[in-house]
């Protein structure tokens, strides 16, 4: 947090992001640029869905493209529809911004880039994805050497791998699936393959059932080396060997030797959250599915520890606006997939500029964990076999799975001995000392007469007194602070003369000296 309480409030506008375009488009023929960005097919789209106002996402890397695109697309599909370009979106670029499309009451949204494929409930999308290039021929070669070079992947029993991709190179994947078949066939390696659901309706969803990670062992990817789909693999599949593919760049290599470190590190933040008594809720989405519901549960998750909780929904995440909120002691953040994993500090500092500039270590000043690990952190003991869980209905899943795992009788037999346990002291890994937790929404034992007199406060200049609520954190986290305000001076400044003010609107603002 370097720059967290020094910054002005003009480094909002004047900073600068440094955004490296895409140029895959660049010197591309009229036809060419039409099959890159699929003109044909989102016309046709449409038109059949007979949609009269439509946004256009694009990414900051896009930008330079959406000129083109919008008059493209507006000769095609007629005057009595209009278009707008959505040129910068509310949280992550990967989501469908249906909030942003809802300000112009758009019927539908074209998202074009990369997309995080999370299940959307609001509006119909259109998914854009562009086709980049790949050498399949090179891409199959590169990733059978990989494979045959890694030393515990010599044995000879039969193993089954998962192809997984960049959605920019959705376009071959079928070609690549086909090529790596026939290639791997004598390494008795079987590859499967899910494709992707990118439909024009949000309702629609893939009728192909994804293969659970019990069913391989092996999972080639084919994209950038340092994207955060890779990471999302890396820590999703974390019993897998993970032989990744670089289009740009061509090497390949196995890359789930990073996956130990990174959940050692994640280890260690879920232990900065076992000694947390107030978090933070942080809204990253608003228009993936299921985010209602999955807040909803981490409110009751924590009401039931006796923790305190705030919902946040403040956009973008800066430190600066982290900062705030100095009585929340770890932040939850509630957002897609890959966009829950960006804060983490497992993420290379490449992948900073879709975070506005900021680095990881920007926000270290305060844990932040995903809702998972929330799961994890609550227990009285972390039994954690590696597995990693980003999606939101089965983080659902998880939790209720392991509360009502029993019977009625035997949950209220745990739920007091719970109680019990939390009046326990109990032994922080973080500090290497016992502590006391707080525990909020219990009813109070003690009556207000036998109240702690450091709860009772001036309320006003009357010297009117009130008690303060025992379950509020900020007032209790205010106590604690040395500097609790201005000192009253009642009766010893003189008071000020009263001064005719600036009066109109923000462009031209009108005062004595200049008013006619």
């Amino acid at each position: 947090m370097t720059s967290t309480f020094s910054t002005s409030s003009e480094n909002a506008i004047t900073r600068s992001l440094n955004i490296t375009p895409d140029d895959s488009s660049n010197h591309l023929s009229p036809e060419q640029f039409d099959n890159f960005y699929d003109i044909e097919h989102t016309t046709d789209e449409i038109i059949k869905g007979d949609y009269k106002r439509i946004a256009l996402q694009f990414p900051d890397e896009l930008l330079h493209d959406s000129v083109p695109v919008y008059k493209r697309l507006k000769s095609l599909v007629g005057r009595d529809r209009e278009l707008y370009v959505l040129a910068d979106t509310s949280y992550g670029s990967c989501c469908v911004d249906e909030v942003a499309a809802q300000h112009i009451n758009a019927d539908a949204i074209v998202h074009y880039g990369h997309a995080c494929m999370s299940l959307t409930s609001r509006l119909p999308v259109i998914y854009v994805f562009g086709k980049k290039s790949v050498d399949i021929e090179d891409c199959v070669d590169k990733l059978v050497e990989a494979y045959t070079s890694h030393s515990s992947t010599t044995s000879s029993s039969p193993r089954t791998a998962l192809l997984k991709y960049e959605v920019c190179y959705s376009h071959v994947a079928r070609d690549v699936l086909q090529q790596l078949q026939t290639a791997f066939k004598p390494l008795s390696v079987d590859i499967i393959h899910t494709p992707l659901s990118a439909k024009s309706s949000s309702s629609s969803t893939s009728s192909n059932r994804t293969p659970s990670v019990a069913e391989y062992n092996i999972v080639f990817y084919v994209g950038e080396e340092e994207s955060l789909s890779l990471t999302n693999i890396l820590m999703t599949h974390s019993s897998c060997d993970v032989f990744s593919y670089n289009p740009q760049t061509r090497i390949s290599k196995l890359s789930s030797t990073l996956t130990n470190k990174m959940l050692m590190r994640r280890y260690a933040t879920i232990q900065k959250a076992r000694d947390a008594d107030v978090f933070g809720i942080l809204v990253g989405t608003l228009g993936v599915s299921s985010y209602l519901s999955l807040i909803t549960h981490l409110r009751k998750l924590l009401a039931s520890k006796h923790k305190k909780s705030y919902t946040i929904s403040v956009g973008k995440l800066t430190p600066s606006k982290l900062a705030n909120f100095l009585e929340i002691e770890c932040f939850i953040l509630v957002a897609c997939p890959e966009n829950t994993l960006l804060l983490n500090d497992t993420i290379s500092n490449r992948n900073q500029q879709q975070n506005g500039g900021y680095s990881n270590k920007d926000f270290s000043f305060k844990p932040i964990i995903t809702p998972f690990e929330l799961q994890l952190a609550l227990r009285e003991e972390i039994e954690w076999t590696g597995k990693f869980v980003l999606d939101f209905e089965e983080v659902i899943r998880e939790g209720e799975k392991k509360k009502g795992g029993n019977g009625e009788a035997e949950a209220e037999d745990e739920d007091e001995k719970e109680e019990k346990d939390l009046d326990e002291p109990r032994f922080s890994l973080i500090t290497g000392k016992y502590r006391h937790p707080k525990l909020y929404g219990r009813p109070s034992e003690k009556s207000e007469s036998q109240a702690d007199s450091s709860s009772v406060i001036l309320r006003n200049q009357d010297s009117s007194i009130s008690k303060l609520d025992n379950n509020s954190a900020a007032a209790q986290y205010l106590q604690q602070r040395t500097y609790k305000g201005l000192e009253v001076r009642l009766g010893e400044d003189e008071p000020s003369f009263l001064e005719q003010g600036r009066s109109g609107i923000a462009r031209g603002y009108q005062t004595d000296r200049h008013r006619k």
